[in-house]
């Protein structure tokens, strides 16, 4: 056991070379970083459904998607399924992953239920499909973050030997999402505390949760990006930022649109 929490230790603390915004010349929020190198470290080791090699793959297609050419001539087309072709890669993954990936990434406001429907057909299984999304969100927003501030991309980080736990919560329903979710009262046993004790959550964090760590790793970076998940609903609270939680939903709202986002 003692090796075991020695190992752990080590690639925890191989992680927290990234993320160093000392020399960047602004004064980052190191709850910011803190954030980002957790993510990295969940990312590079073995999920429920994807090994750790498999996990910083789908990373690394996330970007490849931003010059892929069958990405942006579909993006540009009237619908995306009129353009047929191949995406480019960088990675084994199959060509499925890789089609999933990529439309989450550049084209997410078109996507359908009957999409993924034939995702799953193709063997892209609902559980894979959340552990994926939950990994293209994430490295979309610490992305996208380090475009806004003008900083290079952080290298993504390397994998870590290790199996999948093939673990699906019990308490999966299904629901609104296009992907059976654990409901609040629900979120008991292993998934006490998954919601941080709020009984009102929004969908978009509820959709990850046939996946557990995919909302945990979704909460840890809303929780310094935005906002945790209990004072979402509440309007007089905006984190301790230092902008106001109107400024705050002006600016979610314009980037969401510009986005596309049909949440």
């Amino acid at each position: 056991m003692h090796e075991d929490n020695s190992i752990m230790t080590t690639q925890i603390n191989e992680t927290t070379r990234y993320f160093d915004y000392l020399a960047q010349g602004y004064a980052i929020r190191e709850d910011l970083p803190s954030a980002y190198r957790e993510v990295w470290n969940k990312i590079a080791h073995a999920g429920n459904w994807w090994r750790g090699e498999q996990r910083v793959a789908i990373a690394k297609e996330v970007r490849v998607a931003r010059q892929c050419k069958l990405c942006s001539t579909r993006k540009s087309a009237l619908s995306p399924y009129a353009v047929e072709g191949r995406h480019d890669s960088a990675s084994d993954l199959s060509s499925t992953a890789v089609d999933a990936i990529h439309r989450l990434a550049t084209d997410a406001s078109r996507l359908t239920r009957d999409w993924l429907v034939n995702l799953n057909q193709q063997g892209l299984s609902q559980e894979e499909y959340v552990e994926l999304l939950g990994i293209v969100v994430a490295v979309l927003s610490i992305d996208a973050f380090h475009r806004s501030m003008g900083f290079a991309l952080e290298t993504l980080p390397a994998p870590f030997a290790g199996v999948t736990s093939q673990y699906r919560p019990d308490s999966a329903r299904d629901g609104e999402a296009w992907v059976p979710g654990i409901q609040a009262k629900l979120a008991v046993g292993k998934e006490a505390g998954l919601y941080e004790g709020s009984k009102q959550v929004p969908g978009v964090i509820m959709a990850m949760s046939l996946v557990p760590d995919s909302v945990r790793m979704q909460t840890c970076l809303s929780g310094v990006m935005y906002l945790k998940i209990d004072d979402i609903a509440d309007f007089s609270k905006n984190g301790d930022r230092k902008i106001s939680r109107t400024q705050m939903e002006l600016l979610a709202a314009r980037v969401s649109s510009l986005s596309d986002c049909f949440y």
